[in-house]
């Protein structure tokens, strides 16, 4: 599977500030806005979550990563913080999904974290400026929409690039400690 690019991710950026706009207003019908705002979050972080491991290449530990992201989301529901730090947990658990299966290098797994951050900033800025629930979200998305460009490609074919170093490296040990193990058992 190909990894997202910028462009598929203006297209979920918008398809995010429209769902997230409509589930809040849905929602606060049913409950207050604080609690309205907050089952967006993690619904929309649920669903973006599930969008990155459809488009992952990677295909280990996928139910593992939604097990995680399912014991986070209880978690702050329990504690119930304050609402950035709800916006920030949800926003660091799509940051480890997407270092975990989309960079291969520490440097882009950072400029990552910085870019969901960024993403935070701009969704306040936003929210500032209009009071839109709709451009606050897509904000944030249209920001995350460049994490594809930070990936620097595939991390198997990144990976590939050293296996022949690291087997020549095992096969050199492997045969020395053949050799050591035929000159104890000679000794003997």
């Amino acid at each position: 599977m190909n990894k997202p690019t910028f462009w598929e991710g203006v297209v979920v950026a918008l398809f995010a500030g429209i769902a997230g706009a409509g589930g809040f207003y849905a929602f606060a019908a049913l409950c207050s806005g604080a609690v309205a705002i907050r089952i967006v979050i993690g619904g929309l972080t649920f669903v973006y979550t599930l969008y990155l491991l459809g488009r992952s290449p990677e295909r280990v530990g996928r139910a593992t990563a939604l097990l995680a992201g399912g014991l986070l989301s209880a978690a702050v529901w329990l504690f119930y913080p304050p609402l950035f730090l709800f916006l920030l947990a949800h926003a660091l658990y799509i940051w480890l999904i997407r270092a975990l299966y989309f960079h291969s290098r520490l440097f882009s797994s950072l400029a990552d974290l910085g870019l969901c951050l960024f993403g935070i900033a701009s969704a306040f800025w936003a929210f500032d400026r209009t009071g839109s629930l709709f451009m606050t979200v897509w904000c944030f998305f249209l920001i995350q929409a460049l994490f594809g460009v930070l990936s620097g490609g595939n991390p198997q074919a990144a990976d590939a690039a050293f296996p022949a170093d690291g087997e020549a490296d095992f096969n050199r040990a492997y045969r020395a400690a053949e050799a050591t193990v035929r000159k104890l058992s000679n000794s003997n």
